[in-house]
């Protein structure tokens, strides 16, 4: 009995065996293009690599001179592309079905991974249809709530209508948190599955901070820098950003406002306010550094399916002031790691915002137990997670259905 016992042990210390699965991942943004979704998909598909994931990669082709990549458990698949109205530095992919299916029926993957809703993805699962390959989706960005924010607020129905259909088309669709998933199945969403979002807290880190950095924007060490991150356009509600920091220099006049991002209301903004910082597109450890360098962060989009700059603004040390809403409902809790205020509560915003300025020691408290919370979001359980549903998806092998 003992010789058993001590068999048993020993076979529960050995490393668990993942199936291998063949993945292929289908999207319209991936880096080197800068926004959260490719930042996010990026990450994801380098996991699924580390996990000895074979991942083959499609999307469409980002300039003349990009060329497909290929490397042990990666392959990329490039196609035609048309670049996105607003949005130039984002190409949508073109429709794929039939290239698709000869792709797929060359080489089936176990699992379809879809993380955008254009002409490319439609393409793919229906291709994955045809082929009987189950399918998840991503739900990254309320696209339909764009609408109202570019004058085309009469095609927030159809474009909802669309999403729905799309989306229901997959056995699962993978959104970042509780709240999404509560209201797009409210929506009349099937199979909704949170997967949520980490922070590398290495990269993204209060020791990053530059006091050249912020000597080049005009400040001192005492002096309060309010930052904003993203993509400067309509949908970030950026009138409310500004108003709330017009209230913080009414009460502070030194406080100094930084942008860092790029985006079709930039120019307008900087020939409005050539007294603020206008630090245009960073990445990787730049990015972090510009982060480090302020002292509070301003995030007022309410069209966010998440919010990746929150938790990275937090990882960084910063007191971020934001709506009770995706990324900051889940990580923050008022008065304590950060500052909410209701959703669409503009008064409340600025409020908040205006109560930091003349309160250094307030926003360094706040912005050192941002940083603890931000410690304990770990990406690896994250990976676990979008692991754990595509193994799930490719141990049901070759469907005898799909969705309607």
């Amino acid at each position: 009995m003992r010789a058993v016992l001590e068999s048993s042990f020993l076979l529960q210390q050995l490393p668990v065996q993942r199936p291998s699965l063949r993945v292929a991942v289908v999207t319209e943004t991936y880096p080197p293009e800068v926004n959260g979704v490719a930042m996010t998909l990026g990450r994801m598909v380098a996991a699924l690599q580390a996990r000895n994931h074979q991942v083959q990669l499609i999307r469409p082709r980002q300039g003349a001179g990009d060329a497909a990549v290929s490397r042990d458990n990666f392959e990329e698949v490039l196609k035609p592309g048309l670049p996105i109205p607003r949005y130039d530095s984002l190409r949508m992919g073109l429709p794929a079905r039939q290239g698709l299916i000869k792709l797929w029926q060359r080489k089936r993957p176990d699992v379809v991974q879809v993380a955008t809703e254009g002409p490319l993805g439609w393409s793919a699962v229906s291709a994955a249809h045809r082929l009987r390959i189950p399918v998840a989706s991503d739900f990254h960005t309320n696209f339909h709530s764009y609408s109202r924010h570019y004058g085309v607020g009469w095609l927030r129905k159809p474009i909802s209508a669309y999403l729905r259909k799309f989306h229901n088309k997959a056995l699962v669709t993978m959104v970042p948190t509780g709240e999404m998933r509560d209201a797009l199945t409210a929506s009349g969403y099937r199979n909704v599955r949170v997967v949520a979002r980490g922070v590398d807290t290495r990269l993204f880190a209060p020791s990053r901070r530059s006091r050249e950095l912020r000597a080049f924007w005009g400040v001192g060490d005492d002096d309060t820098v309010v930052l904003v991150v993203g993509r400067i356009a309509p949908e970030k509600n950026l009138p409310v950003v500004l108003a709330a920091f017009d209230a913080m220099r009414r009460k502070d006049p030194r406080v100094k406002l930084v942008f860092v991002g790029d985006g079709p209301e930039r120019a307008s903004l900087e020939r409005r306010f050539p007294e603020h910082v206008f630090a245009g597109m960073r990445i990787g450890e730049e990015l972090a550094r510009h982060y480090a360098s302020g002292d509070v962060f301003l995030f007022a989009s309410l069209t966010e399916t998440f919010g990746n700059v929150t938790l990275e603004a937090m990882a960084s040390g910063l007191a971020v002031v934001a709506y009770d809403y995706a990324a900051a409902r889940q990580h923050i809790r008022h008065e304590a790691t950060g500052l909410l205020a209701r959703p669409d509560a503009e008064p409340e915003f600025i409020a908040h915002a205006a109560s930091l300025a003349a309160s250094a020691e307030r926003v360094r408290t706040l912005g050192r137990a941002a940083r603890v919370t931000a410690e304990s979001v770990d990406w690896e359980v994250v990976y676990d997670d979008l692991e754990r549903v595509l193994l799930g998806l490719a141990a049901q092998g070759e469907l005898v259905g799909v969705p309607a």
